[in-house]
């Protein structure tokens, strides 16, 4: 069973049918009983990360998500908030990887927020890649960003260089929406959902 922590963003209709789509049965909960019990634990967001931060806390998941220990995949604003701080806010996070999430600077040339299909960059390999072509393009939506860092498997670029998927142990995310990246985001979650 996959849970999909209620995080109260836009995503988690398109999440739970792109779940539906691979097979997968999901529930979507804020129960901290159902998201430790569960197979695989998905951490969508889109949208501010104070108030999803506070969403979070009001649950009491804060602890929770921290300290789970099957495969989790945090998606959007769910991948920037496995981060230290986001400056949306000057919001801590969860503090699982040692970064800030800073805003992207619009240009003449560059809108923000970065939005619409960019290519991802390897930069080590991981079992989210498998199947998947060095420069497949990905759909984007987001004003903030995670910088690249070690445990960064993939990385973009839209005027900063920044992480586009991150990894380390069983906490893993994608700054893309995988669920409408097509064949490419179907076989990321696909891949996800192989990982023991």
């Amino acid at each position: 069973m996959i849970a999909i922590i209620n995080s109260g963003g836009a995503n988690i209709a398109s999440v739970k049918f792109a779940l539906e789509r691979l097979d997968v049965r999901s529930v979507l909960t804020d129960d901290v009983n159902v998201i430790r019990s569960a197979d695989k634990v998905v951490l969508p967001g889109v949208g501010a990360a104070p108030v999803a931060m506070q969403r979070l806390a009001s649950a009491g998941l804060i602890d929770c998500i921290r300290t789970l220990q099957q495969p989790v995949l945090g998606i959007c604003l769910g991948m920037q908030m496995l981060f230290s701080r986001s400056a949306e806010g000057n919001v801590p996070l969860l503090g699982l990887f040692d970064a800030s999430c800073n805003a992207f600077t619009p240009t003449l040339q560059r809108s923000v927020p970065h939005m619409g299909w960019n290519q991802l960059v390897f930069l080590q390999d991981h079992p989210l890649l498998a199947g998947v072509d060095n420069g497949a393009h990905v759909y984007f939506v987001h004003s903030y960003f995670a910088p690249v860092v070690t445990q960064t498997i993939a990385g973009c670029s839209y005027g900063h260089d920044f992480t586009a998927i991150v990894g380390e142990k069983n906490f893993m995310g994608c700054q893309f929406h995988p669920e409408r990246s097509g064949s490419v985001g179907a076989r990321i979650l696909q891949n996800f959902l192989e990982i023991p």
